[in-house]
């Protein structure tokens, strides 16, 4: 974990009661919800988050790392700290804290994203678009989000719809419905989420029938998100 003092962009949040759980805990979605709301008003600071719309160019998270510590209850005054991380290839890596205002460690997480055209649907490279000074090209984190193997005993399935309230700007599913879908699942079946890691694969539209598959493998739990033969998506909760 990087120090505050080397953190690009904060803001200071207050936990409202939509936010947390039933044990009055922000939830994993909210948390994500803060993440993603933390990177667009960084982005938007320095000009490489929606203005990128006006080229046709999104950013797509490709994979996420959550660990928990000691989540904040509802009305906790919280900092919310973001930063650039550098680039590996096609990928640009951010990097989150939130603490409380006495500075200890309440959650962190490593992301990484693609560089998309919306149009079509090309990846381009991060560093055409990114100030050096935001995400340093020569830069790559220790810390960088893992993929997701398909592995342990097979659970239950359970089937879901697409729906409006699921999509983000471009008409694809939000990050965060994902993790809402995830959480969901894995609470529903006893499993609390101190860490947490999402791969996204593949892209997911209103109307779509998803399937997902809960396994465990040994105290961990993994869950694989179908489109009829298509995976969208691999979470593991440990």
């Amino acid at each position: 974990m990087s120090s505050n003092l080397s953190f690009q962009f904060q803001k200071d949040f207050e936990v409202r009661s939509y936010q947390v759980d039933p044990d009055g805990k922000l939830s994993l979605t909210a948390l994500s919800n803060l993440f993603q709301e933390i990177s667009w008003l960084h982005a938007d600071s320095a000009d490489f988050g929606r203005i990128l719309q006006e080229q046709h160019l999104s950013w797509i998270m490709a994979r996420m790392d959550i660990k928990c510590e000691n989540l904040p209850s509802w009305g906790d005054s919280i900092k919310v700290f973001t930063a650039g991380r550098g680039v590996d290839k096609l990928f640009a890596f951010r990097e989150f804290l939130i603490t409380n205002f006495e500075g200890d460690i309440l959650a962190q997480g490593m992301s990484s994203w693609v560089l998309m055209n919306v149009q079509s649907k090309r990846l381009l490279r991060p560093e055409k678009v990114l100030r050096a000074e935001l995400f340093d090209p020569e830069e790559k984190p220790d810390w960088q989000p893992e993929k997701v193997k398909l592995e342990g005993e097979f659970m239950k399935s359970e089937k879901l719809k697409v729906r409006y309230s699921d999509l983000d700007l471009n008409n694809h599913v939000n990050n965060t419905s994902y993790v809402r879908w995830v959480e969901n699942i894995l609470r529903e079946n006893g499993c609390d989420t101190p860490r947490f890691l999402i791969n996204y694969l593949a892209e997911c539209v209103m109307g779509d029938e998803l399937e997902m598959h809960l396994f465990k493998r040994g105290g961990d739990f993994i869950v694989q998100g179908m489109v009829e033969d298509k995976q969208v998506f691999l979470a593991e909760a440990k």
